[in-house]
């Protein structure tokens, strides 16, 4: 398979300190591929390495079928590049920004106008075109920002914690912005501080820690590996809770958790639906009153954790 991103043992030394201690990355064309991991742990310099924005110490890196030390302008003709924050120009309008990188990648006056317009229509900027970028908010600079990246159709686009900052309307807009690209075949890789935002949009995620990938899977496999599904039952009455934990232990595979002060025992699910009706079945039998059922999975917060013994 010809992979979009290709990296084996790519490594970035500092003061004889590895800030990236040999990654290890393949992302097919078309996906997402969600980079999480702890403040330090190297992600943005991977993504500086394989944008051609710095040169590896070590290992080798592909994107786009070309090598980033060896094809660099290749590279960059071929990926566009968000950072954490909007590199616009405040003083141009955004039609003005946009035109200027048309121009500037030899796409020609004509032409450079063209994609402009086509682009702030696509990113719902077309009625503050011709409005300097500093009126923009916070939001609308970024999908800016992101058009800018677009100007000369990327095949992969790289985005470091693209949504920092944005409050929840404007996040779920970028979110759609991306899921578009993608849609289109456009190959992303994506590092987020907001494990929320891998789940949605990451067709596949790698955790790294220490400059190095340290589990990568979908986002359902690496919940699997976090632990298992749990149902957890809220009662009526706290003073039941002991009684409720006896009539689970029955059904249950390990030993059920009790939070005597919630009112709430929880158990293991092996099988899925069929345990949740044993558990009824347990509980109803040992007349015990039941306020509430809900089945907790693990999330990636709790991979990232179990991974790194860290948190976002």
């Amino acid at each position: 398979m010809e992979w979009a991103i290709e990296a084996e043992g790519l490594y970035k030394r500092y003061d004889r300190r590895r800030a990236s201690g040999g990654v290890d990355l393949a992302v097919a064309p078309g996906t997402v591929l969600g980079l999480l991991g702890p403040n330090g742990a190297g992600k943005t310099t991977t993504v500086r390495m394989l944008s051609t924005l710095l040169a590896p110490d070590g290992g080798r890196a592909r994107v786009a079928g070309y090598d980033v030390v060896r094809e660099p302008a290749e590279v960059r003709r071929r990926i566009g590049l968000a950072g954490q924050y909007a590199a616009v120009d405040d003083m141009l309008t955004g039609r003005e920004n946009l035109a200027l990188i048309g121009t500037l990648n030899h796409l020609g006056r004509r032409s450079a106008r063209a994609r402009a317009a086509e682009l702030l229509d696509r990113f719902e900027l077309t009625a503050a075109a011709d409005r300097p970028a500093r009126t923009y908010s916070g939001g609308m600079r970024r999908r800016l920002d992101l058009a800018a990246c677009l100007v000369a159709t990327p095949s992969v686009l790289f985005l470091d914690e693209p949504t920092t900052g944005l409050d929840p309307v404007s996040r779920s807009q970028l979110w759609d912005a991306v899921r578009e690209l993608v849609a289109d075949g456009v190959t992303v890789l994506l590092t987020t501080q907001y494990l929320e935002e891998a789940d949605v949009l990451a067709d596949r995620i790698a955790v790294i820690d220490t400059g190095r990938v340290i589990a990568e899977g979908t986002p359902e496999e690496l919940k699997r590996k976090a632990g298992e599904e749990r149902l957890e039952v809220s009662l009526t009455r706290p003073d039941s809770v002991a009684r409720a934990a006896e009539a689970l232990r029955r059904v249950a595979p390990g030993e059920p958790s009790v939070d005597a002060d919630d009112g709430t025992v929880s158990i293991v699910l092996s099988d899925g639906m069929e345990s949740i009706e044993a558990a009824a079945a347990a509980l109803r039998q040992a007349d015990v009153t039941v306020a509430d059922f809900a089945l907790r999975r693990p999330t990636l917060d709790d991979v990232f954790v179990s991974l790194t013994g860290k948190s976002v």
